[in-house]
């Protein structure tokens, strides 16, 4: 049979995509089992997936699986895919294959019926298989249509039987059955593999890349004023490690700078690699090392330095610009981009103000996204007029929030997400998921080197929804 996972192997790209590569076909033994997920991809389907011969052999149906026994479902039959399939839910980047959302939306076990050789009666062209979901219970049949919607066309029926149910809609039962969410919020905060075969506390796994280990920090803290580092497997001469660099109660240290970078790195690497700063977690321990208190990088790739990779809507407070006024913006800008469909995400700077970062395509010129952003900020600016003022003048704007696009520059920087900033405590730039701007103990100063990590571990990165989301911006009339 050769590789069963050659065709799905090589339609993706497992650099990008959190979906699992596949050990090749296997299983645990034991009852078959069964997966359909939700995906929103560019149209929504239901992936229905059965387990045969160590893989998951799989079927798109636009309409999704029904127990009305009077429904006949349209299933395109795909590629087979690997048995960690059965409990991914995520996000899958746009521009990689079947980008969109997926949720699990159900799961079960299941048996062939009318055949001891699943795989013999599927190349017959007729699947009959009883399932035991959540959801979905009793006879599905699949049967090969072919005809003018090609060779991959299948019917899906429910038989009719005691779990038969006149007129059920899978849309009426939208969420996972894994983690409870629905697809917009896997969107949302789309980091966390569910397991089935753990405890509720712990069916979260994280998505995000593997931490240092921790010997590594041990180490770092064993060292007197100086010495050699060993991270990331580079040799890192680190010097001066009791300065103080930042004021705080107590004081921050170089030491535990590097402590911190060094943990954060992985995350932070997608945000700064490939922008004249670091392009591996190693090099952004030795910027640290060498004294970069703050990271702060090109909007462009250095391999296209006119073409940025964000449009930055900055909201600056002024000096009569109290932070509820500040959320009053962000929130505006939240709804306007929803209207307009665009993906983008926030965060708080680590000082008064609020950043809102946008993927573009490549192909735009900054005077493109300077102009999308004044335009988009200037409709939004005419809800609340007497908090804005589009002035370039500190004094000409009167203590109001400044509204305009001109970061989106050349010779402009994005103050990269988790950057220290040069201030007591050591605060930190932070990511925030849209919903978070509703929190009333929301504060742009509120987290530190010493504080952001537990929040990491516990909610995630909101921005790695932005990493593959590059989209064309809609016209704002």
């Amino acid at each position: 049979m050769g590789d069963p996972l050659e065709v799905y192997r090589r339609k993706r790209d497992f650099a990008r995509t959190p979906e699992p590569a596949g050990e090749g076909a296997g299983g645990v033994g034991g009852p078959l089992r069964f997966v359909v997920q939700r995906h929103r991809a560019s149209r929504l389907h239901y992936d229905l997936r059965f387990e045969i011969d160590g893989v998951l052999v799989s079927w798109a149906v636009p309409k999704g699986p029904t127990l009305d026994p009077d429904a006949r479902r349209l299933a395109m039959h795909v590629e087979d895919h690997p048995i960690e399939y059965l409990l991914f839910e995520g996000v899958i980047p746009s521009g990689e294959y079947g980008g969109g959302d997926v949720i699990v939306w159900d799961t079960g076990t299941w048996e062939p019926t009318k055949t001891d050789d699943p795989r013999a009666a599927i190349e017959g062209g007729e699947l009959h298989a009883e399932v035991h979901g959540k959801k979905l219970r009793g006879r599905l049949v699949l049967v090969r249509r072919g005809g003018d919607q090609g060779e991959n066309a299948w019917m899906l029926l429910h038989k009719h039987d005691d779990f038969a149910a006149s007129g059920w809609d899978p849309e009426d039962h939208p969420r996972s059955v894994l983690s409870g969410r629905t697809n917009d919020e896997v969107k949302a905060d789309p980091h966390f593999l569910w397991r089935s075969d753990a405890p509720a506390a712990e069916a979260a796994v994280s998505l995000l890349p593997e931490p240092l280990p921790d010997q590594a920090i041990d180490d770092l803290m064993a060292l007197g004023k100086r010495g050699t580092w060993e991270v990331f497997g580079r040799s890192l001469k680190v010097t001066g490690l009791d300065k103080v660099l930042f004021p705080g109660d107590p004081p921050v240290t170089k030491r535990e700078l590097l402590a911190y970078t060094a943990r954060i790195a992985p995350i932070a690497l997608p945000y700064v690699e490939g922008r004249t700063f670091a392009d591996d977690p190693a090099a952004l321990v030795e910027a640290a090392n060498l004294g970069a208190r703050e990271w702060a990088v090109p909007i462009s790739r250095a391999d296209a330095p006119r073409e940025p990779t964000y449009a930055l809507i900055d909201l600056e407070p002024g000096d009569r610009t109290s932070w509820d006024d500040l959320l009053t913006l962000a929130r505006l800008h939240r709804t306007a981009l929803g209207h307009l469909g665009v993906t983008a995400r926030p965060k708080v700077t680590g000082r008064r103000g609020i950043q809102i970062w946008v993927p573009v395509v490549a192909g735009y010129s900054f005077d493109d996204t300077r102009t999308w952003v004044e335009r988009l900020s200037e409709t939004v600016g005419q809800v609340v007029p007497e908090l804005v003022s589009a002035k370039a003048d500190v004094k000409q704007r009167k203590g109001l929030v400044r509204l305009d696009g001109t970061q989106n520059a050349i010779d402009k920087t994005l103050l990269a997400p988790y950057s220290p900033r040069p201030d007591f405590g050591a605060p930190v730039s932070v990511p925030l998921g849209w919903d978070e701007l509703d929190d009333p103990d929301l504060r742009p100063g509120g987290w530190t080197i010493r504080t952001v990590l537990d929040r990491l571990e516990e909610k995630g990165d909101p921005f790695r929804v932005l990493l593959g989301a590059a989209q064309e911006l809609p016209e704002i009339t």
